[in-house]
């Protein structure tokens, strides 16, 4: 038998519409499939909670799919690289394909694989080659409009490929085994969450997308900002772990009816910040904008436990972290909300942000999350500016206005009526009684005051733009 070909499985969970599978097979050698868990060369990016959960169920789906084709997985852990080196000696591959990185880490990994290695590359992850759109100056994009109409000038990305019917395999050598890795969280309450609100797999991500595509498309672009419907397609995981394609997500939505456009924009959006960290490998840490390193950022841990545990007094808010921490998923609408709150009113890094949704996100991306949090932060590339400072209570009475998802995250404060709602601070105090509500008891006082936080973030904000000057 010929010596196989190793396929380094990352984020392309999926057999179908897998350029890398395809390639592999079209070697004509025997296929060696492997994923390899490395949770230290990311360093603070190693997977979170949320993705480790999801990635152990993606890994059962995923196996069990390649061996009802004839292929076992090979589960490998360690820094990728001296594990996957060590994989082609164990395996004796003759040539090795995977998906084209935009992690660093990664990135890095290949680059130090021997030269007699044969590495091929495929698309994979995004609609385009990460470094395949530059400016007509020949740098990377900046910002998102020109950047999305170069996206559309190249035309749709190619139709997905099916997924084979055979795997011709390899003999396969050692494999650790998936649940020696602990990827389950030790918290059963949080682990019955996850699974009430998800189906891990290529199997569920295509199922997702079907019922998007016929009962959510057509309505996307009224409906995604909605938090209390179903508005939106809930393929962002699916999206993140590669269970589904970038290619498949946009071929289904064919025409140009405002529901389709909108949600082509959102890919193109996911596309951007894949742009952005190919060519920014430090965009998690650093501001793109080099003032806002200059940022006087409070430190306040008792604010952003509060946060993160829900409880700031502010019901959007608060609504929003209740439904990352139970389903490990936010709307996103309210992911910005939350975001501009932490970063805006209470004046907290946006790094700590990240870290939190790095680690409760089922859609957990680094380059997606990265750019975001710098874009509500207003230090990123197309950053709406500093100034811009989203009122929680403005939005929740204008997305969230008959309260249907304040009252399901927030049911202390069911029984107010919808004008109260979103600022119980200001509900006179007979309407608390007949809602059964204390403040300071039932629901918190918000930690800040709102004006007064937007105050100092504007205040914050001037001694950047004056070292700046």
């Amino acid at each position: 038998m010929s010596a196989p070909a190793l396929l380094w499985l990352r984020r392309e969970l999926r057999l179908a519409d897998n350029p890398a599978l395809a390639a592999a097979i079209a070697s004509g050698r025997p296929v060696l499939p492997a994923f390899i868990l490395d949770e230290t060369t990311p360093g603070p990016w190693a997977p979170g909670g949320a993705s480790r959960w999801w990635l152990h169920a993606s890994l059962t789906a995923l196996a069990a799919d390649l061996a009802a084709r004839g292929a076992p997985l090979v589960l490998r852990r360690g820094p990728v690289a001296e594990v996957l080196p060590q994989l082609l000696r164990d395996s004796g591959a003759a040539e090795v394909h995977a998906g084209d990185p935009v992690e660093p880490w990664a990135r890095a990994a290949l680059a130090r694989l021997a030269p007699d290695v044969a590495l091929h590359l495929h698309h994979t992850l995004t609609l385009h080659p990460p470094d395949a759109l530059r400016t007509g100056g020949g740098t990377p994009y900046g910002v998102f409009t020109p950047f999305a109409r170069a996206c559309l000038a190249r035309g749709a990305p190619p139709k997905p490929l099916p997924a084979p019917a055979r795997i011709p395999a390899a003999a396969p050598p050692r494999s650790d085994r998936l649940e020696d890795w602990r990827l389950l969280p030790s918290r059963p309450d949080w682990a019955g969450g996850l699974r009430d609100a998800w189906q891990p797999g290529e199997a569920g991500a295509q199922q997702r997308l079907r019922h998007f595509a016929r009962h959510g498309l057509a309505a996307y672009d009224r409906r995604r900002d909605l938090p209390g419907g179903d508005g939106t397609s809930m393929l962002s995981p699916h999206l993140a772990f590669g269970e589904i394609s970038p290619a498949a997500a946009w071929h289904a939505a064919p025409g140009d009816g405002a529901g389709a456009t909108a949600w082509r924009n959102e890919l193109l959006w996911r596309e951007f910040s894949a742009h952005l960290l190919f060519h920014h490998p430090d965009l998690p840490e650093h501001p793109l904008r080099a003032e806002f390193a200059a940022m006087p950022w409070r430190d306040d841990p008792a604010a952003l436990a509060a946060w993160r545990r829900g409880r700031t007094g502010v019901p959007i808010v608060d609504a929003g972290m209740r439904q990352l921490w139970h389903t490990g998923w936010m709307h996103n609408r309210v992911r910005m909300i939350v975001a501009s709150f932490l970063a805006k009113h209470l004046l907290l890094p946006w790094q700590a942000g990240e870290a939190w949704f790095w680690d409760t996100l089922v859609d957990a991306d680094l380059a997606s999350n990265a750019a975001q949090w710098q874009w509500v932060a207003g230090c990123g590339a197309d950053a709406a500016p500093y100034f811009r400072i989203f009122n929680p209570v403005l939005q929740g009475t204008r997305f969230d206005a008959d309260g249907a998802y304040v009252r399901q995250y927030v049911p202390e404060l069911a029984k107010l009526p919808d004008r109260l709602l979103h600022a119980p601070w200001q509900a006179p105090p007979l309407d608390l009684a007949a809602a059964g509500v204390v403040l300071g008891r039932d629901y918190p006082h918000p930690i800040v005051d709102l004006a007064a936080g937007r105050a100092r973030a504007l205040a914050a904000l001037q001694t950047v733009t004056a070292a700046r000057a």
